[in-house]
């Protein structure tokens, strides 16, 4: 059994929570952010938006007591791994998907086509209107 939160870590388990939240909204929107509009230098803020999640995410397991337990670290570990692998996960995916919908003759299926998925062009192409 886990031992519940200390009355006087209360506030850390708040902030701690809060913060995990916080920044693992501002990874994922910086992450996206410098895709689309193709500026690295706001990858090196994300990165460290998502250490700040990481260490949140250590603090709060810490004061919520969750270390004593193999299947609550477990959790812990794979919220942080899901957390990073997310954004990338989901930027290959819009940009597989933008660029079938506008392979000329689209019937559904992946283009023949290798894409290029670090081109944030490929995703920021303007659809193609088909005219009767």
């Amino acid at each position: 059994m886990i031992e519940p939160v200390k009355l006087a870590n209360f506030f850390a388990t708040f902030f701690s929570a809060a913060a995990v939240i916080l920044f693992g909204a501002l990874y994922a929107l910086l992450f996206a952010y410098s895709r689309t509009r193709n500026m690295p230098r706001l990858m090196a803020l994300a990165y460290a938006a998502y250490a700040v999640l990481f260490i949140s995410v250590i603090v709060l397991a810490n004061v919520a007591n969750l270390f004593g337990s193999l299947f609550w670290m477990s959790v812990a570990i794979l919220m942080l791994a899901g957390y990073l692998a997310a954004p990338h996960a989901i930027w290959h995916l819009c940009v597989n998907t933008h660029a079938a919908t506008h392979h000329d003759g689209f019937d559904g299926h992946q283009p023949s086509t290798p894409l290029d998925c670090s081109n944030p062009e490929t995703f920021q192409q303007p659809c193609k209107e088909k005219t009767p």
